[in-house]
């Protein structure tokens, strides 16, 4: 048997394995180090099996062992285009073999990050903002000008965007998936998930077919953090998610950065509160490219990437870093509409709330002026 035919050999043992009901990743894991492979797991005796196992799930062992081909579901899965890696198979990333709590095998459909390429995990509020938007796809398309790979999770707001941002400027993105490899979640970013297959790479450690569920994603933070060499967070809640993956990436030594965002803003707490803790200040690409340059990464042309400032960014996205837009006054005389135009920012705000930014500017008029005024921008856009 040829090296590659053993791999394989190996590769199906390991899915079959994988898929054994009632048999999580820690048993999985005492099996693995008693018999060494997941080859020899399905070969041990029921001696061995009895010390290792539950009568439950000895019961659902040997079953899986008798109903099941181990070679026959990995053909089947093969021709979806997925591949199972165990943890000590030469394909395994080297990064999560050294995490705490390393996945006893991962999925994989499309293609694994290449090591040597610095990974950059974009992570942050689902419902975020439109400055979060803003930073998300310029932080994003600088780090891919400078050689690094995008590591997030599919999910809706930041990881979305950055993924999305990621593979328009040709660059390479990976989503790592708290359901399996085959599901996309949530379904209006299918359109993300089908590209990512074609220009990076889908990875869970769920086996294809598994719904999501709620429990399932702090389990997936800890690859997301784990696959990249330092994590961007922009706009977290106070109480969110994504601080799961930031305390993950602290506990595997990973470098934190995150987006400033302003005091009253709650979509910013959470990011404003990693600051307070420690955490790098992300006020410009810059700040983060200079680690990149530090891991090796370089621009297209092999020449180190030169960031514009953040404030560029933003303000060719119509936004300044005050929030407020810039003016498009014709000489010395600003008409209404300008003046309206100049009080509008990235952030909601009712009718009431812009007629006071008006006054506090010394413009007075009354609600059904300033509909009107809208409704003219809005004809203009």
């Amino acid at each position: 048997m040829t090296e590659e035919e053993k791999t394989q050999r190996e590769r199906a043992f390991s899915h079959w394995l994988c898929n054994i009901e009632g048999i999580g990743r820690k048993t999985a894991g005492r099996l693995l180090d008693r018999a060494g492979s997941a080859g020899a797991v399905y070969a041990m005796t029921g001696r061995e099996l009895k010390e290792l196992l539950t009568p439950s799930q000895l019961t659902r062992f040997l079953q899986a062992r008798e109903g099941r081909d181990p070679a026959a579901e990995y053909r089947r899965l093969a021709e979806k285009g997925i591949r199972c890696l165990p943890r000590h198979d030469p394909r395994f990333p080297g990064k999560l073999r050294l995490i705490p709590d390393a996945p006893t095998a991962v999925y994989v459909r499309g293609e694994l990050p290449d090591p040597s390429a610095p990974a950059v995990a974009v992570v942050g509020a689902r419902c975020c903002s439109g400055y979060g938007r803003a930073a998300a796809e310029q932080f994003t398309e600088a780090l891919v000008g400078a050689g690094a790979v995008i590591i997030s999770g599919l999910a809706r707001g930041i990881d979305g965007i950055s993924q999305e941002r990621a593979l328009s400027c040709g660059g390479k993105t990976y989503a790592v998936l708290g359901c399996g490899v085959d599901v996309c979640y949530p379904e209006e970013n299918r359109g993300i998930y089908e590209r990512i297959r074609r220009q990076g790479g889908l990875i869970s450690e769920y086996p294809p077919g598994t719904l999501p569920r709620a429990g399932l994603f702090p389990q997936r933070n800890r690859l997301i953090s784990g696959l990249a060499d330092l994590i961007l967070v922009v706009e977290a809640r106070e109480r969110s998610g994504t601080l799961i993956t930031v305390d993950m990436a602290l506990e595997q030594g990973r470098e934190v950065y995150a987006v400033p965002g302003r005091v009253t803003d709650r979509l910013s707490l959470g990011c404003n509160r990693l600051l307070r803790q420690g955490a790098g200040v992300a006020a410009e690409p810059a700040d983060l490219l200079n680690e990149i340059r530090r891991m090796g990464g370089k621009g297209a042309d092999g020449e180190d990437f030169v960031s514009q400032p953040f404030s560029d960014c933003l303000q060719r996205n119509g936004i300044q870093r005050d929030g407020i837009q810039g003016v498009r006054a014709a000489g010395d005389e600003q008409t209404l509409t300008e003046a309206v135009w100049n009080c509008l920012d990235y952030t909601p705000m009712t009718p009431d709330q812009l007629l006071d930014r008006l006054a506090c500017r010394g413009i007075q008029i009354g609600p059904q002026k300033l509909l009107q005024t809208l409704m003219e921008l809005l004809l203009e856009e």
